[in-house]
C-alpha cells in the first residue's frame, strides 16, 4: 500500500497531478471547468458519507491499462482493486484533512511552476508546453487541483511516518548477513498424478463455496446490441482499379522522389560568349542523340571537374539541395531522360537522371491499389455517413436504417461495459451503449466516428441489470473452483505426509533436483515462491538436511536444505537492505492505520 501511494505522488504523472491545476488556477483563470473527477457519474461507494463514482473508478482503470501495468484481459480483477485502492486513499485524505494538514495557495503555485516537466529548454515554466501535457494527460484543471492536494497531504503523511521509523545498527548488520546469504537444496514437485485419486467436488461443497463466495458471481448489468458500421476500407475492397491508373499513379509518385543525377556543364564569359556556350551543348545532345554514353561525354567535355572525373555523377539529391531552376529540371525528368539545356549562375548544363530512389511497382502495387480504391468511394462513403446520421436519428429501429443505405445489421452477445470485444471495444462505443438515451428511452445512438474510415450506429437490442447469477447457471466453473481447491489440499496433505517420512529417517525414493548458491533475490530455475519456502526453514545442523513444502500453483513442492553459507560483505547491499527495512515499517504503520481507519469508517459500497 505504502509503495503504491509512493508511486502515485512520485511519478511523472502524479508529479502532473501534483502541480498543474495550481498553475491553471493562478496563472490562466480557469475556475469555471468542470473536473473530470466531479460528482457526475453513477456512485459506486460511499466512505464516511462521500461519494466515489464510476467515473473516478474508470478513470483510474483505464491509466493502468495504458500505462502497460495490466494487461485488458485483467480488467475485470483491476477494477475490483482499483476501488479498494480508491476507498483506501479516501481515507488517508480524509484522515489527514481531520488532522489539519495544510499546503497554502502560494506553495503550490510554486511547486508546480518547478516541476521540470513544465519548463522549456531554458528552465523557465511554458504554458504551451504545460497546456499539452496537462490535456494529454487526460485531466481537467479542476479534477488536477483535486488531486493535487491530496496528494501532498498523503505524502505529508508518509513522511512524517519515515521520519519517525529508524533501524539500530545490530538489525542493520542482521538483515545484511540474511540478504546475502545462498543455500543450497534439493526440490521435488509432486503433480496431481501422484495422488492415488483426484478428490471430486460433491454438492454440498459446492453449495457451500458458492454461498462464500456469492460476490465472484454477481453478473453486472449487460446488453446486447444490434449496430451497424460504414467502413470505407471495406467499400473500397469492391472497387477495381485498372493498370494504367496503378501506372499513373506509381509515376506521379516519383514527382518528388530523391534522385541519383549527373550533369554536363559549360561555362561563359572570358573564354566564350553565352551563345558559343549554348552551341556547344547542343552538339553534346547530337552526341547523345547518336548513342554517346553520358558519362564518356561528360568526363570529355563538362568543365565541373570534380563530376567530371565520376562521369558526371552528383550522387542523390532532394529539393532544396541545388538552386530552383536545376531542380525544376531534375525532378521533371524519369530514370534514363537528359534535360533541355538549363542555366544557372554556374553556366550552362544538361542533366540526366541516372536513378529513382523509389520502391518497385509490384513492391508498391497493393498499397496504390488502396490509395486509389479509398479516393475513389470517398465521395459515396461521405454520402452515406450523413445519411446514417439522418437516417438514424428518425428511425426507430436499426434494421431499416441498414437496408435503406445498404449495411448488414450486426448482432452481439450479451455484454457488460468492460467485456466489449472487436469494434465494440473501441473508444466511446460503450458510453454510447449505455447512455440513458440508448437504454432507457430505447433510441439508436447518436453515429460514432471510430476513425476516419468507420462510423457506427448502435441500438439496445435486449438489456438486463447487474445480479447474482443463480447456482445452476454457474455450477461448473464452481465445480472446478472447488476441484482445484481439493486437488492442492490433497497435495499438501501428500506433500506433509513426505516430509514426515524424511524427517522421521525414512527415504521414500524421490527423484530430487539441486540448486545451488541460491540467493533470496536469485534467478535459479525454480519460482519465487519455493525460494521464499527455502529461505524459511532454519539452517541445517550437523550436516542432516532440513526438509519442508510449499504448494506453487498446482503443484506442491518438497524441499530438502542442505546447506546453508554466508555471502560477501557489499556495503551498497548492505545500506540497500537498512533502507529496504525502513520502509517496510513505514509500509507497516502506514497499513496499520488503514486497517484502523478501515473498522472506524462507514463504508458502503452502492
Amino acid at each position: 500500500m505504502l509503495q503504491s501511494i509512493r508511486d502515485r505522488s512520485r511519478s511523472w504523472g502524479a508529479k502532473i497531478i501534483i502541480g498543474a491545476v495550481v498553475v491553471t488556477m493562478a496563472l490562466f483563470g480557469v475556475e469555471s471547468l468542470v473536473g473530470l473527477l466531479g460528482n457526475s457519474g453513477e456512485d459506486i461507494a460511499e466512505v464516511n458519507g462521500e461519494t466515489i463514482t464510476r467515473q473516478q473508478l474508470e478513470m483510474e482503470v483505464q491509466r493502468a491499462i495504458r500505462s502497460g501495468q495490466v494487461p485488458p484481459e485483467q480488467e475485470r480483477q483491476l477494477r475490483n482493486e482499483m476501488l479498494n485502492e480508491l476507498i483506501s486513499v479516501r481515507l488517508l485524505t480524509q484522515y489527514t484533512d481531520e488532522g489539519g494538514m495544510h499546503l497554502s495557495e502560494n506553495q503550490l503555485d510554486e511547486l508546480i511552476v518547478s516541476l521540470p516537466e513544465f519548463q522549456d529548454q531554458e528552465g523557465r515554466f511554458s504554458q504551451e508546453l504545460f497546456r499539452n501535457r496537462l490535456a494529454s494527460a487526460g485531466y481537467t484543471p479542476l479534477s488536477f487541483r483535486d488531486q493535487l492536494r491530496t496528494d501532498m497531504k498523503r505524502q505529508q503523511l508518509e513522511q512524517g511516518m519515515a521520519l519517525s521509523e529508524f533501524t539500530l545498527p545490530a538489525e542493520r548488520e542482521t538483515l545484511g548477513a540474511l540478504q546475502r546469504q545462498t543455500r543450497d537444496f534439493r526440490y521435488h514437485a509432486l503433480t496431481v498424478d501422484d495422488l492415488e485419486s483426484l478428490p471430486e467436488a460433491d454438492d454440498q461443497a459446492i453449495q457451500r463455496y458458492y454461498e462464500e463466495n456469492t460476490e465472484d458471481f454477481r453478473r453486472p448489468e449487460q446488453v446486447r446490441l444490434d449496430y451497424v458500421v460504414l467502413d470505407r476500407q471495406q467499400m473500397a475492397q469492391d472497387v477495381d482499379v485498372e493498370e494504367d491508373a496503378l501506372r499513373e499513379r506509381w509515376n506521379a509518385t516519383s514527382a518528388d522522389a530523391d534522385r541519383r543525377v549527373s550533369h554536363i556543364m559549360l561555362t561563359y564569359g572570358e573564354e566564350r560568349t553565352r551563345e558559343e556556350a549554348e552551341a556547344a551543348l547542343q552538339d553534346v545532345r547530337e552526341r547523345l542523340n547518336d548513342g554517346d554514353a553520358f558519362e564518356d561525354v561528360a568526363a570529355e567535355v563538362s568543365e565541373d571537374n570534380v563530376s567530371a572525373e565520376q562521369g558526371g555523377d552528383l550522387g542523390v539529391i532532394s529539393r532544396g539541395f541545388f538552386g530552383e531552376a536545376f531542380e525544376d529540371a531534375a525532378f521533371s525528368l524519369d530514370e534514363g531522360q537528359v534535360s533541355e539545356i538549363v542555366e544557372t549562375d554556374n553556366g550552362l548544363h544538361l542533366i540526366k537522371v541516372t536513378e529513382l530512389e523509389r520502391p518497385d511497382f509490384e513492391e508498391v502495387r497493393d498499397q496504390l491499389e488502396r490509395e486509389i480504391a479509398l479516393s475513389r468511394v470517398s465521395d459515396q462513403f461521405n454520402e452515406k455517413a450523413q445519411q446514417l446520421i439522418d437516417r438514424s436519428f428518425a428511425a426507430d429501429d436499426l434494421q431499416s436504417v441498414a437496408d435503406e443505405i445498404g449495411l448488414t445489421l450486426q448482432t452481439s452477445d450479451w455484454m457488460s461495459r468492460d467485456e466489449a470485444e472487436g469494434v465494440l471495444s473501441e473508444p466511446g462505443v460503450m458510453q454510447q451503449a449505455f447512455s440513458d438515451d440508448v437504454i432507457e428511452e430505447g433510441y439508436n445512438s447518436e453515429v460514432i466516428e471510430l476513425d476516419e474510415d468507420r462510423r457506427m450506429v448502435l441500438r439496445v437490442a435486449d438489456h438486463r441489470d447487474a445480479s447474482v447469477l443463480e447456482l445452476d447457471e454457474v455450477r461448473e466453473e464452481v465445480r472446478s473452483r472447488v476441484e482445484t481447491r481439493l486437488r492442492r489440499e490433497a497435495l499438501r496433505e501428500l506433500a506433509a505426509e513426505r516430509v514426515k517420512q524424511l524427517r522421521s529417517g525414512d527415504s521414500p525414493d524421490i527423484d530430487w533436483e539441486s540448486a545451488e548458491d541460491v540467493g533470496r533475490q536469485s534467478s535459479a530455475d525454480v519460482s519465487q515462491s519455493v525460494i521464499e519456502a527455502v529461505f524459511r526453514l532454519p539452517a541445517p545442523k550437523n550436516g542432516e538436511a532440513v526438509f519442508g513444502h510449499v504448494v506453487d500453483g498446482d503443484e506442491a513442492i518438497l524441499i530438502a536444505l542442505d546447506s546453508v553459507e554466508e555471502g560477501e560483505v557489499d556495503e551498497q547491499v548492505e545500506q540497500f537492505v537498512a533502507r529496504m527495512a525502513e520502509r517496510l515499517r513505514v509500509q507497516a504503520a502506514i497499513q496499520g492505520l488503514l486497517e484502523t481507519l478501515r473498522d472506524q469508517a462507514d463504508i458502503e459500497r452502492l
